[in-house]
């Protein structure tokens, strides 16, 4: 549903290729009919509502276009999907759109699957700077997302109260917590019920790495690469990125999250809090009514006092086997017009990725997702565009991984030094040792 789902093997597979065999022929530049395939069900909440969108552009728009989706849901390791597109790259068979996972747009605009989509799309000025950062690769929009995510620290209010930890001590987005603030409430916490705080989903070893704890680095004035994305090595091992590794790492080894946190364990009253995107608003609104909870924002550095917060989902981009150019524009304008994803917004709740729906929803949703949109704007951080993502991606998740072994990597610097180098080889440098 959203971008901290598990990449597959697509990628790699992806960053082999040089040129893009399946051109369009001219006998096809004028076809009204507009093929689209999509990483979902079709009986999800998310298939369920494109496909109404899609129903609404091929009766609504005056040029006779009509877009038909195929639904190719993702297993839990990124395939079907990414298998899917796979064996088309090989025979030139992409469809005319496509979804994609936000941080994969330059590679795919890299390897020329992807065509620009920019001058197709209406009133930009009203989509979010994250959406627009997300989607550009060489100052070219390559790729349009239809709704934002974040990320927040969803608490049991019971359970806080239990604690002794009363309203006052409760951070805001104008007085965000800082580490050490988060750590003295954990620890309160953990004294308390006998065991971890806090499930930050540490056994997650996928994209989740980067989404979620990447927010932290930035918020400690770290990096992961250079602006230009040609550097790790003095940017991942600094100090900031030193001291939000150190963070994460203290909350494994003083007990006050798990690497190995048990199933549903915030749902049912076993951990006070739980680091959490949007999608949990509606799992606990429909399956758990009996918790009182609310949601918190990110820790951030006593250094810098600086809000960072996740952002990013998947998007809709225009391939290179387009066959009519305009009508697949046309498509993927409409399922990102203010109409279009106020309805898919709202149906799957997650957050807008325009100005002009984030007004609209504000007005119908409830706190928790009210918080969640504000933190969004306040405080979105995209992830970085790089034509090497997926390799990068992954050696962040390893360093998250290896950092809670707190045993056997004491040393922080030492690790991100090492990580940083591994970074940098995937960066196009081959001299680094």
């Amino acid at each position: 549903m959203i971008v901290v789902k598990k990449l597959g093997v697509l990628l790699a597979f992806i960053l082999s290729i040089f040129v893009f065999a399946g051109c369009s022929s001219k006998n096809s530049e004028n076809s009204k009919d507009i093929t689209m395939w999509v990483h979902v069900s079709k009986d999800d909440p998310e298939g369920k509502i494109l496909q109404q969108n899609v129903n609404s552009f091929n009766k609504e728009n005056k040029h006779g276009y009509h877009a038909k989706v195929q639904f190719i849901p993702r297993s839990g390791s990124g395939g079907g999907y990414e298998d899917k597109i796979n064996a088309a790259l090989n025979s030139g068979d992409l469809p005319d759109v496509m979804t994609l996972d936000g941080p994969n747009t330059a590679a795919y605009a890299k390897s020329k699957i992807i065509q620009p989509v920019g001058k197709y799309i209406t009133n930009k000025d009203d989509l979010l700077p994250s959406i627009i950062k997300q989607g550009t690769y060489q100052g070219k929009l390559y790729s349009v997302g239809y709704s934002e995510s974040s990320v927040g620290i969803y608490y049991n209010k019971k359970m806080f109260k239990e604690a002794g930890i009363s309203e006052s001590e409760l951070p805001t987005l104008q007085k965000p917590w800082t580490y050490d603030e988060f750590n003295e409430i954990a620890k309160r916490i953990t004294t308390k019920f006998g065991g971890p705080a806090i499930n930050m989903s540490l056994n997650d070893h996928s994209e989740w790495a980067m989404y979620a704890f990447a927010p932290f680095i930035w918020s400690s004035g770290g990096a992961i690469t250079n602006t230009n994305g040609t550097k790790a090595v003095g940017y991942f091992n600094d100090k900031g990125s030193q001291e939000a590794f150190s963070f994460i790492q203290g909350l494994v080894k003083n007990g006050y999250t798990t690497i190995s946190p048990k199933d549903k364990g915030f749902q049912t009253g076993k951990y006070a809090m739980f680091m959490s995107g949007s999608w949990t608003i509606q799992e606990l609104d429909s399956k758990y009514k009996d918790i009182d909870y609310g949601v918190l924002p990110y820790p951030v550095s006593p250094t810098t006092k600086k809000l960072v917060s996740p952002t990013g989902a998947w998007q809709y981009a225009m391939s290179s086997n387009a066959k009519n150019k305009k009508a697949a524009g046309a498509l993927i304008n409409y399922l990102t017009s203010t109409k279009a994803m106020y309805k898919t917004d709202m149906a799957m709740t997650v957050l807008p990725a325009r100005k002009s729906v984030t007004n609209m929803m504000m007005k119908k949703v409830n706190e928790p997702m009210k918080f969640l949109i504000q933190q969004n704007q306040l405080s979105g951080h995209a992830r970085p565009v790089l034509v090497n993502y997926p390799q990068v991606t992954r050696t962040f998740a390893e360093t998250v991984t290896q950092a809670t072994y707190y045993k056997k990597n004491s040393n922080i610097k030492q690790l991100l030094t090492k990580q940083a180098k591994e970074i940098q080889k995937y960066l196009g440098d081959k001299t680094v040792k």
